[in-house]
């Protein structure tokens, strides 16, 4: 059975590593000051966590549960592509609201490691993206479409962290070249602009031959549906 003191030991360090992180995100912390905070040695933080890698990884996963609960209390809108736009700002609020967790979430690089901890919300967009796939929504396979979302997602949420600011206009911008990427689509489409593409083709078939222009033409009204 576990010991109630040894769960409050252990919970009030990780308080303590988490409040040095957020307090200066991007920089290292001292596992010392985390036992001063806590009024403990060495030995006990050692004992709960075994290294500061160890330390490093709870934090990590801690981030990631307050990241999923604010996710998760949204409900779904029952379109995937609308939820994969609401995913994508919550992951960009969530950056811009706790910088020490997102920097280590998503920012502490490895070669050949990723945080078990990422997995979840990683595979929360997977099968939004699959659903969009089953819907004949997508240009790409539903798992490159995932990993499309995601590394635009993390990037420009880093860009506003190093910016130290906020740039809305950037990230609607991206998202959406992202989510026109994923399902061959553009933004300028609704705004009609495969009419004005399908009338340059017809119009000009010097451009491409004969049946490269009525292949484009074909894909162009298909898209426009």
């Amino acid at each position: 059975m576990t010991d109630i003191a040894e769960v409050d030991t252990r919970t009030r360090l990780l308080d303590a590593a988490a409040d040095l992180i957020a307090a200066a995100p991007g920089d290292d912390f001292s596992l010392r000051a985390v036992c001063e905070a806590v009024g403990v040695k060495m030995p006990t933080l050692y004992h709960f966590f075994g290294s500061k890698q160890g330390l490093i990884d709870a934090v990590v996963e801690r981030g990631f549960d307050m990241y999923l609960a604010e996710k998760q209390s949204h409900e779904s809108t029952g379109d995937p592509i609308q939820d994969i736009r609401y995913g994508w700002d919550a992951h960009v609020t969530f950056g811009l609201e706790n910088p020490g967790f997102y920097t280590l979430m998503y920012g502490k690089i490895r070669p050949g490691y990723s945080p078990e901890a990422q997995e979840r919300p990683s595979a929360i967009l997977r099968s939004l993206t699959r659903q969009a796939a089953e819907q004949g929504r997508l240009a790409v396979p539903y798992e490159q479409a995932a990993a499309h979302i995601l590394v635009t997602n993390i990037g420009v949420t880093m860009r506003q962290i190093i910016l130290a600011e906020e740039d809305r206009p950037l990230s609607n911008a991206v998202r959406e070249g992202s989510i026109a990427a994923i399902t061959g689509t553009s933004p300028a489409a609704e705004s009609g602009a495969p009419g004005a593409v399908i009338e340059l083709a017809a119009a000009n078939p010097g451009l491409l031959g004969p049946a490269e222009t009525q292949l484009l033409i074909t894909w162009l009204q298909r898209l426009a549906r």
